[in-house]
């Protein structure tokens, strides 16, 4: 045989899309991982038309895993974002809409036995060090993917995948606030650095000229922002102690506005070459915590509840996500605890994905 078989699901994890393998199917070396990820995405080409990935960055995500090594967690999450056209692969984030996916694909392949009624999967992210708790809808020991759960940027309705996120801040950087700043002023904007479940780099979109409020499709057009925006982010990287991350997706960007929707804030949150069609799991916790956080950028954006746990609803360019934080403002500071959210997944397929000899041939 001419190429070498790797088993895998291909799953939507929320608004997200993409393989799901067993870490012991896979080389070890991350190198050699790198090589085979890209030939089964394809990346290289802006179609990906030699893989299956989908020529979109939410389409070119890799879920990878394994029976965890932690005692509290059930499963080990390996995430890889591969890049549509430029042959690279970041092993540094992670991804919350796909790890909507670990849960049922972990039963899917035998990691994790199913319950009658409902499953609990513990899952540890190994990239970050997170620690997430998925609940499964898995009806007579089955997963189940049919339900009325709607969330916006995936059509029709699935069965609910309740998330708890919890261990998130630091996961990167090692704090809450990386420069240890509520605010930053970089290139004349202001903004906030802050690390829960993803590190990002958070300003207000009048900072930019721009409303907050135009299509990822107008935002991406605009050449002259992502310059700015580039070129600030790779400084906000090296001031969060993250080092050069010019081939680096994280930190991601992000951008603030008053809420028109009804919701909490109005949010774009970028790839950061690139504006997300709806919005990350992970980037929406940072963007509520700091919605919830005294001082940051967006004070004075948004009326902040004083319950906890709060539920902040984001606005996002193709509708609207739930973010229930539970979280202390005591007199030591800030804090948050753990945050919530319910999405969706679906199984699409299952088999061998290939990828030539000459990439990797299995012992």
């Amino acid at each position: 045989m001419t190429q070498t078989a790797i088993p895998f699901l291909f799953m939507r994890g929320g608004t997200s899309r993409g393989p799901y393998m067993n870490r012991a199917d896979l080389p070890q070396d991350l190198e050699t991982l790198a090589e085979v990820l890209i030939a089964i995405v394809g990346s290289g080409q802006p179609l990906n038309i030699d893989g299956i990935g989908g020529g979109d960055a939410v389409t070119t995500k890799v879920a990878m895993l394994s029976p965890s090594k932690d005692a509290g967690s059930d499963v080990d999450y390996f995430f890889a974002q591969v890049s549509v056209e430029d042959r690279l692969v970041d092993f540094k984030p992670t991804c919350g809409n796909i790890l909507t996916g670990v849960g049922p694909a972990a039963i899917e392949m035998g990691l994790v036995p199913a319950q009658d009624g409902e499953t609990r999967v513990n899952i540890r992210a190994v990239n970050t060090g997170a620690k997430v708790a998925a609940t499964v809808q898995t009806p007579g020991g089955q997963v189940s993917y049919e339900g009325m759960a709607r969330i916006d940027g995936v059509p029709g309705t699935s069965a609910p995948i309740a998330l708890q996120f919890m261990e998130t801040v630091g996961g990167v950087t090692g704090a809450f606030l990386p420069t240890g700043n509520l605010i930053d002023t970089i290139d004349d904007i202001d903004v906030t650095c802050m690390d829960v479940a993803m590190p990002m780099v958070i300003a207000r979109a009048e900072s930019f000229g721009l409303t907050g409020y135009e299509s990822a499709a107008e935002l991406d057009e605009n050449t002259e922002f992502y310059a700015r925006m580039e070129a600030l982010r790779r400084k906000a990287g090296a001031l969060m102690g993250m080092g050069d991350v010019a081939k680096s997706v994280t930190p991601k960007f992000g951008l603030l506005a008053p809420a028109t929707q009804g919701g909490t804030i109005a949010t774009r949150y970028f790839m950061p070459w690139k504006c997300h069609p709806a919005m990350a799991v992970t980037g929406a916790q940072c963007l509520a915590s700091c919605v919830l956080t005294p001082g940051s950028i967006a004070e004075g954006l948004a009326a902040k509840p004083n319950e906890t746990p709060a539920n902040i609803t984001l606005e996002h360019a193709s509708g609207q996500i739930d973010v229930l934080v539970d979280y202390e403002n005591a007199s030591a500071g800030f804090a948050v605890n753990s945050a919530g959210l319910v999405r969706t997944a679906r199984k699409l397929a299952a088999g061998d994905v290939f990828v030539p000899r000459t990439v990797w041939a299995r012992n």
